[in-house]
């Protein structure tokens, strides 16, 4: 009886700051400077959605933060499940040291580093090899200023520079479940490493690279700090960042920044209902061996 109380209590402190932002989102401004933040509304209606949807611009950045996201989760995943697979599937001399190297990666906080990467995107000269232009939108083929600092790719690389390790991590977790027998018996057949790689591991890790891609997904859609740090047009910032232009220079309406935190939301969302099955099945079939 306690543990469905304090279960029950857990579930409605985390579910009341999104029924509150639900319920801001839809006030008026108006409305909420009148009566007060916590009171009953007069009206609830869409209007800040429009507003946000429209005036914001949030179908662009939408745009934008894909551009990020799909090519990063997809280099990630590529490089971690090749390191993850040499790692687990040969024995080598330093299988072990290269598979902590990956991993110790995650526990330097980006902070740090953040000077001396700064100065190095500033100074790493990048060729620019034309963009693609769709009406406003525009993508620079590596780059626009001949640099690193302030384009796509720049954001892209980093976020696949610090989430290798723990894609890593969880992969080579997982491919240890895979018999090192198939990989040899690919090797007898003739196939070489890479051909192995793709067509026998990779598909027996379907759970897994599902599952990471859902937390990859959300990782880099979530990113605050590098897109601000790293990146200075903000015609180019993905939509978490973009939020910050919903706050004016001496008033925030942030019944207007709820209704927009909540359409970011979105596409999270639909990702992990559409994968939610493999992502489940991912996380609990690497968990044991055998």
């Amino acid at each position: 009886m306690l543990l469905h109380a304090f279960l029950i209590a857990m579930v409605a402190v985390w579910l009341f700051p999104l029924f509150w932002a639900v319920y801001s989102s839809l006030r008026p401004i108006s409305d909420t400077i009148q009566r007060g933040y916590v009171s009953w509304p007069g009206t609830l209606n869409f209007d800040n959605y429009t507003t946000v949807w429209t005036q914001a611009e949030i179908p662009y950045y939408y745009l934008n933060t894909l551009v990020i996201v799909v090519p990063g989760v997809i280099l990630t995943l590529l490089l971690a499940s090749m390191v993850a697979f040499c790692c687990t599937q040969f024995s080598w001399k330093f299988n072990l040291i290269v598979l902590m190297l990956f991993t110790a990666g995650n526990l330097l906080p980006p902070q740090v580093i953040i000077v001396p990467l700064y100065w190095i995107y500033l100074h790493t000269p990048i060729a620019m090899l034309g963009s693609i232009d769709i009406s406003k939108f525009s993508f620079a083929l590596f780059s626009d200023n001949n640099l690193l600092y302030d384009q796509y790719i720049g954001i892209i690389l980093i976020h696949v520079v610090f989430q290798t390790g723990f894609a890593t991590f969880v992969l080579s977790n997982y491919m240890k479940t895979i018999t090192k027998e198939i990989t040899e018996s690919a090797l007898v057949d003739g196939a070489n490493v890479l051909r192995i790689w793709w067509s026998v591991v990779l598909p027996l890790c379907r759970p897994a690279l599902a599952a990471m891609a859902t937390l990859l997904f959300t990782f880099m859609y979530n990113d605050f700090f590098w897109a601000l740090i790293l990146l200075k047009s903000s015609d180019k910032r993905p939509i978490t960042t973009a939020l910050n232009n919903l706050q004016g220079q001496f008033f925030v309406d942030n019944n207007l920044v709820a209704a927009g935190a909540l359409l970011a939301c979105i596409p999270p969302i639909i990702v992990y209902i559409l994968l939610q099955k493999h992502f489940v099945a991912g996380l609990t079939l690497g968990s044991t061996k055998g």
